[in-house]
């Protein structure tokens, strides 16, 4: 497993992992436009040989707050590990920042989700009603929050 800051220059390996990831996926131009963004980093966490990409995870971390913008893992990769070690390494990079906290939101019905950010600090301390959009109406998240500097 190597985790490593990525830039620019991987925004379509971010968005393609994306798109594997997820039914809404984000473009690589959206990469681009967030990581243009004060604040804004990306580790991407990659194994074998040659080199494949297993996921990242992309946040901000400004004015004494991080936040966790998405993570994606591979479907075939998943409970494995790599999310929690994307999770652990951005926290550390967040608290280099002088973040204090850090933040996420989360679809309420993402089970497996709500129990990676569980086991690695964060807490629930909110719900947004309907803030996913989703073809079956409008999901739920749930807002996380894990003290990193105390």
């Amino acid at each position: 497993m190597i985790l490593r800051p990525v830039g620019l220059e991987a925004c379509f390996t971010l968005a393609d992992l994306h798109d594997r990831a997820f039914d809404r996926p984000w473009t690589a131009e959206a990469f681009e436009t967030l990581l243009k963004g004060p604040g804004v980093f990306a580790v991407l966490g990659e194994a074998g040989d040659p080199q494949e990409a297993k996921g990242f995870i992309l946040c901000r971390a400004i004015a004494g707050e991080a936040e966790i913008l998405t993570v994606a893992v591979e479907p075939a990769a998943r409970r494995r590990g790599w999310g929690a070690a994307l999770v652990e390494m951005a926290a550390g990079v967040a608290k280099e920042a002088a973040a204090f906290e850090m933040f996420l939101e989360v679809a309420a019905d993402n089970v497996a989700a709500i129990g990676l950010y569980e086991t690695t600090g964060f807490a629930r301390v909110g719900l947004r009603k309907g803030y996913y959009p989703h073809a079956d109406g409008a999901k739920d998240a749930v807002v996380m929050r894990r003290v990193l500097n105390s």
